[in-house]
């Protein structure tokens, strides 16, 4: 018997070929792409790349069950890589330490793969990777999972909803005067230890800290001069950094001084509890302080139990430490001329976890506020709430089950499927899959290829040559690139300069905005690649445009401009001409990518723009031993196996 008879006899012979043939990418190899890579390999998919760029820590192994205890600090990709291969020898299993968004993955490698899985805990690698995929045309299972809840969605280029359509959440911040001045909850306390002092002393100013909030600084000028001469202070004692005297003065300065002066502004205090400051020599020197010094490696590991205040002093003191012996070897070692190293918080850095620890909870003390122990300081800090193994799993075994139907092609029958087991009605709850948003920024935007040599190519010769000579556009038009705009009709400085001076690479991806007032057209996206030979004419050179010059370029929903650039170029990524995908109520249909390049139809005059993309069509076919799963019936699955 053949290891995938049961396989074959489940999914039928074209599916299991297709299975077996596919060329997968796995971006990530924590809780999720553990469990998923494992059912990748049993499921026999023929080849699967991995890519982590993070390291095994002890936390991970309650649910992460391809790591041991022997592989901590070792890379998750090469030990999942070798775990996973004992499951099926006969998988290709590629490892990649690195981050996904670096240079070696580009959208021509991403081309390569039959699909992809994200399995990340992110929102920035995940919009990453979103857009590598659209700009592929590529399929992406997206999942992901918070605590016992959890979420599988199929993103197709120009057939279904992307991970931007909808608008994410953004990290929670705190206004800089509660944090710095009233804090009244332990995650007050928690960001002020982590954002605002371990920054001053040991890494970036508060300034850069995205959790505190600036913006209604306005209206407590007074108070934020006088949190910016505190900090200024601060600066001073880290002079004293490595020198015995360093752990009193910063304690006494931010414990007792800066306390002292809340204090004396009484009108702060009417309706609250005012803070009791703490002297370092007189809690020190007591018994109880004399007592944790001497158990304090048991404290240390004692990280579920709440510390009292002689021990959070006491932890307090042995962190700076160690954190202040860390950044002086870092500084000894460090080149001259690279950038001055720092010290940022890591959850699984025992040093800035139990300094943070430490600090937010003698503010709580201070303040009278609930403290809490280095487990649930971790948690909060990290904005983590806890992983649940099972989810994890669940959650990998849809994404399988979806990958089925992305081989098949078709995507009309996908879902977006959520686990939420305190749900009243069941465990899991599926929808049909959402229709791209026509306003999104991602990908309700026409896209093409440019290749650019990058050894004489300036931003003029984009701006004029290309996009005004080649493509069409008018007097008003705004580039975009990666890190900020870089072109508009007033800023004109930059047409000298080469594109590479502006920090634009192979793979950056420039976003040309139409400002026409009357007739803007919809946002084009440039994927850059770079020539590695000089181009013989012009610099910059289309991959996927005719050389039409003169001729109308992309335009948008509201209305379409005239002509098409792309007569010549009608057909899907797969050889298959490309349909159009009808939006809801009055937004009309959304159009191929080379409609959205131009066309003058009258009925599509006032669409949005939808991507090439394959026509999704192919399905299994008959088989005696395939047996049909049927889960289009309210939710549930049934089985035919007629």
């Amino acid at each position: 018997m053949g290891r995938d008879t049961f396989n074959q006899q489940s999914l039928g012979l074209p599916l299991n070929t297709m299975v077996k043939e596919a060329r997968i990418l796995m971006v990530g190899a924590g809780g999720i792409g553990c469990e998923l890579l494992k059912n990748l390999v049993l499921t026999g998919f023929g080849e699967i790349h991995i890519v982590d760029l993070d390291t095994i820590d002890l936390s991970n192994l309650n649910r992460q069950f391809l790591f041991r205890h022997e592989h901590i600090k070792k890379s998750k990709a090469l030990v999942a890589k070798d775990a996973a291969h004992k499951f099926n020898p006969k998988v290709k299993l590629e490892a990649h330490h690195a981050n996904i968004k670096d240079a070696q993955f580009n959208v021509d490698w991403f081309k390569g793969f039959t699909m992809v899985f994200n399995a990340l805990d992110n929102l920035d690698a995940r919009r990453h990777v979103n857009k590598m995929c659209l700009a592929a045309d590529v399929p992406l299972i997206e999942s992901g999972t918070t605590g016992f809840n959890g979420q599988v969605q199929v993103i197709k280029k120009g057939k279904t909803a992307c991970y931007d359509c909808t608008t994410k959440e953004t990290p929670k911040s705190y206004p800089v005067c509660t944090i710095r001045s009233t804090p009244s909850q332990p995650i007050h306390c928690i960001v002020w230890a982590k954002s605002y002092l371990l920054s001053e002393i040991f890494g970036a100013s508060e300034d850069e800290a995205p959790e505190l909030d600036h913006s209604k600084d306005s209206e407590n000028a007074q108070e934020i001069e006088k949190l910016r001469q505190e900090a200024q202070a601060l600066k001073q004692i880290k002079e004293a950094m490595g020198t015995e005297s360093f752990p009193q003065m910063l304690f006494d300065k931010v414990y007792k001084d800066d306390v002292v002066r809340l204090r004396s502004m009484e009108e702060m205090w009417k309706t609250r509890r005012p803070p009791e400051p703490i002297d370092y020599n007189t809690v020190i020197q007591e018994k109880e302080a004399v007592d944790a010094e001497a158990n304090k490696a048991k404290i240390l590991k004692d990280g579920q139990r709440v510390w009292s205040l002689h021990e959070n002093v006491v932890v307090f003191k042995d962190s700076l430490e160690r954190l202040s012996q860390r950044l002086t070897a870092m500084k000894s070692n460090s080149n001259g001329d690279a950038a001055e190293p720092v010290i940022t918080f890591d959850k699984d850095d025992e040093d800035t976890l139990d300094f943070v620890a430490a600090s937010a909870n003698l503010r709580s003390i201070i303040f009278g506020i609930e403290t809490k122990s280095r487990f649930d300081i971790k948690q909060m800090a990290g904005n983590i709430i806890p992983a649940i193994a099972t989810t994890n799993a669940i959650v990998a075994g849809l994404c399988v089950l979806q990958a089925f139907k992305v081989l098949r092609g078709d995507f009309s029958s996908t879902k977006e499927v959520f686990l939420s087991p305190f749900a009243p009605e069941r465990l899991l709850s599926s929808d049909r899959f959402r229709e791209p948003n026509p306003d999104c920024p991602v990908c309700s935007v026409a896209q093409t290829r440019v290749l650019v040599d990058m050894s004489r190519a300036t931003l003029n010769d984009l701006v004029e040559d290309f996009l005004r000579l080649e493509l069409g556009y008018g007097e008003e038009f705004v580039v975009n690139s990666d890190i900020g705009p870089i072109y508009d009709v007033e800023e004109t400085d930059n047409l000298t300069k080469k594109l590479s001076e502006l920090g634009i690479k192979g793979d950056s991806f420039l976003t040309i905005i139409d400002e026409d007032d009357e007739n803007p057209r919809v946002n084009l996206v440039l994927s850059v690649q770079e020539s590695t030979t000089a181009l013989d004419d012009k610099p910059i050179k289309s991959l996927d445009i005719p050389s039409t010059r003169g001729i109308e370029p992309p335009a948008s929903p509201i209305p379409r401009r005239k002509k098409s650039i792309l007569e010549s170029n009608d057909q899907g990524t797969n050889g298959v001409e490309a349909t159009t995908a009808t939006t809801n109520g009055s937004l009309g249909t959304k159009r191929t990518a080379a409609e959205a390049l131009g066309d003058d139809s009258p009925e599509t005059k006032r669409s949005k723009t939808e991507p090439n993309g394959s026509n999704g069509t192919n399905s299994a076919s008959a088989n005696d031993d395939l047996i049909l799963v049927d889960d289009s019936a309210d939710g549930a699955i049934v089985i035919d196996d007629d």
